[in-house]
């Protein structure tokens, strides 16, 4: 599992003073890149090979502006191609966002996913994460 800490910008408020819905998908995207260098070490686009399938994200408490968020990643499942992220995002020990993302090793010439190779596989599986 990785953890990372984000600092709420001010911009990133709503017209209630809370952290904007959109925000976390973009947090928890940022917050993938650790798992990103495993297919593509120095993330340079024009070498990339992932591809998002789906995600989803629960709210489940306020969010403020002016205290960290932790957010923890793993993985939740590793499949042929493909497989799952499980993040979660904590505020004053307490969980206010969760979310999962499938995403595809692809190969954007040939249009089609590929296999995830023994190597990268092995490094996800050592960041699965079934429950906190």
């Amino acid at each position: 599992m990785f953890t990372q800490i984000i600092t709420p910008g001010f911009y990133e408020t709503d017209a209630l003073g809370h952290i904007n819905n959109t925000v976390v998908p973009m947090w928890f995207e940022k917050t993938r890149e650790p798992l990103f260098k495993f297919f593509t070490p120095d993330l340079n686009p024009a070498q990339w090979r992932l591809i998002l399938a789906g995600f989803d994200v629960q709210f489940l408490a306020e969010i403020c502006y002016g205290e960290p968020v932790e957010i923890h990643t793993g993985v939740a499942k590793v499949g042929n191609s493909s497989f799952v992220v499980t993040q979660r995002a904590y505020q004053r020990q307490q969980r206010v966002a969760q979310g999962n993302t499938t995403l595809v090793q692809y190969d954007y010439q040939a249009k089609r996913s590929v296999l995830i190779d023994d190597n990268i596989r092995t490094q996800l599986l050592e960041h699965v994460i079934t429950d906190e």
